[in-house]
């Protein structure tokens, strides 16, 4: 049998044979070593801590004893195993911490600290030693010990040691919640639509954000919702417990976004008076989004196509590369193709952020959803502004459907907003909707010409006047009309009627 640390053994068996009487001695003068300047008040610094499950895994059953004696005192549960067998059935109990023999009857330490690290990262396990020799101990730090103690061992040395693990475990379960209380919000549940377009969108996203994509692009006009699409994918991800960084490209000059996105070193211009990290680096293991990439200057896209390529970049004024695991999420208002044929957006960085491109439709082509939308928005500024708006007349809606929406979701909530600030009633008006009275109304019908007239002639005339005026855009087409993309499609067939050729051609 090996021999027993003496620290430990001491107050162990004095404490076997009732030598320490708790009312002629403190139990922490019991347990002081002043050698080792740690005090041994007992350690109630977290709630939480209190309560924080620990194994001992030992084959000797006095030093067992003794680190369960004082981890209870300290307010821990605690259990016990002799063999790695024994601590490895334990694990299912819900356990925060391991204090582990590198030696055991059956393997050893190293073997099961492995198997712990395998079933759940956030187990922290201490492995106490005999063998405090350079190689061992780094053989248990490379293994993912969170530290190790030498034996013979000091009892406030271990508590100390072991606070300091739970509160890193809290910590680490503290950040994790909370990354996971902001991934809430932004769920595919949060992009509200139910036409057939919009389920196929929700469908992509869903693939694309399990997918192991380093580049995603999203592409639709303005007010479309690409943010709220770039958010969706990174929070339901693997990368979701990661950061989330958004930069938009036009907003900034173009020295300042090289500085945002790689960062600099000081002195590499005039005002870099210290180093900072871009958000390349700052998101390592998350996902960066890039709205209005089609504004990116040419120097920086070649910057960025080398980054997406190598996963390396330097920083601004910097000579060493640096790697970083992104996932990048570019978005554009632009035609992509126009602007590599009319040679302000790089051709080979196009096609590398192509990989797993999304559309986003206008609202105009989902013209289903902007009732159910309208009503979401009813209801969040209900809750925002503490008001009790029932909903809105069903004229209301009807026209809500046949107006354009030039741009797009984003028109339609300031719509519902500027509505809910100005109603006085419970029930939203047309008169709520100025954009909606823009297009004038016939107050009377169409006067039949005395002689009569070709019904099918007028109806056709009015169709091609239509889809001129709004040069062939259907869904605009047929708001004008008082139709549905559907049914001005049926008139366009029923008419033999086709867009005319631009001139030149």
């Amino acid at each position: 049998m090996r021999s027993i640390p003496h620290h430990v053994t001491d107050d162990a068996t004095k404490a076997s044979h009732g030598e320490n009487n708790p009312q002629q001695q403190p139990r922490d003068a019991q347990l002081t070593e002043p050698e080792y300047g740690v005090g041994a008040a007992p350690l109630y610094n977290s709630r939480w801590m209190s309560k924080a499950t620990v194994l001992v895994v030992d084959d000797e059953q006095l030093i067992r004893w003794s680190l369960v004696e004082r981890l209870s005192q300290d307010g821990y549960r605690t259990f016990e195993a002799e063999t790695g067998a024994e601590a490895l059935a334990q694990l299912s109990e819900g356990i925060d911490l391991v204090l582990l023999d590198y030696r055991l009857p059956d393997t050893d330490g190293l073997k099961v600290l492995k198997e712990v690290r395998r079933r759940d990262p956030d187990t922290l396990v201490i492995l106490l030693t005999a063998f405090s020799n350079v190689a061992t101990v780094v053989e248990i730090m490379k293994e993912g010990a969170y530290h190790y103690a030498t034996k013979p061992f000091n009892l406030d040395e271990i508590a100390l040691l072991v606070e300091k693990a739970l509160e890193t475990t809290r910590l680490r379960r503290e950040v994790r919640a909370l990354r996971a209380t902001q991934a809430e919000p932004w769920g595919i549940d949060r992009i509200v639509g139910n036409s057939p377009v919009m389920q196929q969108i929700k469908d992509l996203l869903v693939k694309v954000a399990a997918s192991p994509a380093s580049t995603v692009l999203l592409t639709g006009e303005s007010g479309t919702g690409k943010d709220l699409a770039a958010k969706v994918i990174h929070y339901g991800s693997k990368r979701a417990t990661q950061p989330f960084m958004n930069i938009t490209c036009s907003a900034l000059t173009d020295t300042l976004l090289e500085s945002e996105l790689f960062g600099h070193e000081r002195g590499a211009f005039t005002d870099a008076r210290q180093q900072k990290r871009g958000l390349l680096e700052s998101a390592d293991g998350g996902s960066v989004f890039l709205d209005e990439i089609g504004e990116m200057a040419a120097g920086l896209q070649a910057k960025l196509l080398r980054f997406l390529e190598e996963k390396t970049f330097k920083r601004v004024g910097g000579a060493q590369d640096i790697h970083v695991d992104v996932r990048i999420i570019a978005a554009t208002n632009k035609i992509l193709e126009d602007s590599v044929k009319n040679g302000t957006f790089r051709e080979d960085l196009y096609y590398r952020l192509d990989v797993l491109p999304v559309r986003l439709p206008p609202l105009r082509e989902r013209a289903a959803d902007i009732t159910v939308l309208a009503k979401y928005y009813i209801d969040q500024f209900n809750h925002e502004f503490r008001k009790q708006v029932q909903g809105a007349a069903p004229r209301v809606f009807e026209a809500l459907e046949r107006y354009p929406w030039p741009g797009n979701v984003r028109e339609l909530r300031n719509a519902v907003e500027r509505a809910m600030l100005l109603a006085e009633g419970d029930t939203l008006a047309l008169e709520d909707f100025p954009m909606l009275g823009s297009r004038p109304e016939m107050s009377e019908g169409v006067q039949l010409a005395a002689g009569g007239m070709n019904l099918e002639k007028l109806e056709r005339d009015l169709v091609a006047q239509a889809l001129e005026r709004t040069q062939w855009n259907q869904t605009r087409a047929a708001a004008l009309l008082g139709l549905n993309r559907d049914q001005i499609r049926y008139r366009i067939e029923k008419f033999d009627l086709s867009k005319p050729e631009p001139a030149g051609h």
